[in-house]
């Protein structure tokens, strides 16, 4: 998992860096999918439920499952990036939202409350605590800075299949119940957070999810190990460092 997990980590910084305006999503996709060949890797999207792209790529009201096409990005555009993997029979999830050349403080806030809330969610991924004590974090902090937590869409173990047990809420679903974490664990968390309501719709590609009340959203995910102590994150890539034998 650690090398799949740096592979994802490593296309989508490589991804990043090729954001511009003036850059259309299919061509930033085709980008994505030659880098990820250049890691010996597959993408784990293209295909999966007859997903016609190698990477999630939504923008501004979009909150994920956006297909690439001609559309050419603008200044001031939000663009979420999702990258999946399959690289020696194991997958590397991660997801960002960046912005396009710059963006108003109202969006660079709901990005970095999305980040930070993916964070807080991580740190709840230690032995003996619940998967509720990660959606709780993400829930909490999302909501007491006035964002809506989307409820449709939400994280999963991974592993060698792209969507594995359990599943990884961001908001308490209220159930008695929630599956303990254990060492050796690996789960992508991924919040998912408008800047108005919670709700969300799916268009007519049958793929892209948006924003019911026409509302920002942003992504962040890490794929991350549970481990005996600090969790892992294994999507996360130091510059410059090589990828893990």
């Amino acid at each position: 998992m650690r090398p799949a997990g740096w592979v994802a980590g490593k296309v989508l910084e490589e991804m990043a860096a090729f954001v511009r305006p003036g850059v259309t999503t299919r061509q930033l996709d085709n980008f994505a999918a030659e880098r990820i060949r250049s890691h010996g890797a597959k993408s784990a999207f293209l295909g999966y439920r007859n997903f016609p792209c190698q990477t999630c790529l939504s923008v501004n009201d979009e909150v994920v499952h956006g297909l690439a096409s001609d559309r050419e990005l603008k200044f001031g555009d939000l663009l979420s990036m999702d990258v999946g993997v399959v690289y020696k029979g194991f997958i590397g999830d991660t997801a960002r939202t960046v912005s396009v050349g710059g963006c108003s403080l109202a969006a660079q806030r709901l990005l970095d409350v999305t980040e930070r809330a993916l964070y807080l969610g991580i740190a709840q991924a230690r032995p003996g605590n619940r998967v509720v004590d990660i959606s709780v974090a993400v829930q909490a902090y999302v909501e007491a800075n006035g964002f809506g937590v989307v409820r449709e869409f939400v994280g999963h173990g991974v592993g060698r299949s792209m969507h594995e047990e359990p599943q990884v809420p961001n908001f308490d679903e209220g159930k008695k119940s929630s599956p303990r974490l254990k060492p050796g664990m690996t789960i992508a968390i991924e919040p998912m957070v408008n800047a108005g309501g919670p709700n969300v719709k799916i268009l007519k590609d049958g793929w892209t999810v948006v924003t019911q009340d026409g509302s920002l959203s942003a992504h962040f995910e890490h794929t991350v190990l549970v481990t005996a102590g600090e969790p892992e994150i294994l999507t996360w890539v130091q510059p410059s460092a090589s990828k893990p034998g």
